[in-house]
């Protein structure tokens, strides 16, 4: 949930995977813009991607959550394979959906490098580049379109999200979206110190353990996350 510095005396690998030609395209076109990019491979399906995956050792994957052979659910499994086989690759899910359950399923297994972006974002030139290289340094990114959907659902939030005031819901959908105290601060146009406050609120209101910052982040994702079903 934390936005590291990025290594920029190599580019981050890529190989992305989708069984639409057009989104595979789509990617390739915006990752030619990104000096700090390098678009390894393009792979129309999992067997492909792992293959990849095994001969190229990139820094991130981007996977599409529906493509063969396994069809729906295929690159959260994948997701779920890397993190036992090349625990260090970043991995982007895609999705035509803001299905808070498969957001949920990716990162309860471990959030650490891991995002999930919609692919009505795929186009959005600044979230797919702050997307990879958040997730390459092991932070985690979840798709804003799908947080201001869950925001407009609060009426069915968990008891403790209810209990959230609107400003710490929106810096609750800023950590959501892997943004840092600073990032967040200067979005929403508070101080670093005031954000500090509210993340220290959502904690306690929240009712999660005082355990490691990042941890504690996390935890609070998720369970928004499932409180916007």
């Amino acid at each position: 949930m934390i936005e590291l510095p990025v290594d920029r005396s190599a580019p981050i690998g890529l190989v992305i995977a989708d069984d639409s030609f057009l989104i595979r395209s789509a990617v390739r076109e915006l990752v030619s813009t990104f000096d700090d990019v390098q678009l390894l491979e393009e792979c129309p399906d999992a067997d492909c991607l792992l293959e990849a995956v095994d001969r190229l050792n990139p820094a991130v994957v981007m996977t599409d959550i529906r493509m063969p052979p396994g069809g729906d659910g295929e690159g959260l499994r994948v997701a779920d394979r890397l993190r036992r086989t090349h625990p260090d690759i970043g991995v982007i899910v895609l999705s035509q959906h803001e299905e808070p359950s498969y957001g949920r399923q990716l990162l309860e297994g471990g959030a650490t490098g891991r995002g999930y972006l919609l692919k009505d974002g795929v186009h959005d030139r600044a979230q797919v580049h702050n997307s990879i290289r958040i997730v390459a340094v092991g932070g985690t990114v979840i798709d804003p379109l799908m947080v201001r959907r869950l925001l407009a659902a609060e009426k069915d939030h968990d008891r403790r999200l209810a209990d959230l005031s609107p400003r710490e819901l929106e810096v609750l959908a800023s950590m959501a979206q892997g943004q840092s105290n600073a990032t967040i601060a200067a979005g929403l146009h508070l101080t670093k110190k005031a954000v500090e406050k509210h993340v220290g609120s959502i904690f306690s209101k929240l009712e999660l353990p005082d355990e490691e910052l990042v941890s504690r982040r996390v935890a609070a994702v998720l369970l928004y996350l499932e409180g916007g079903r």
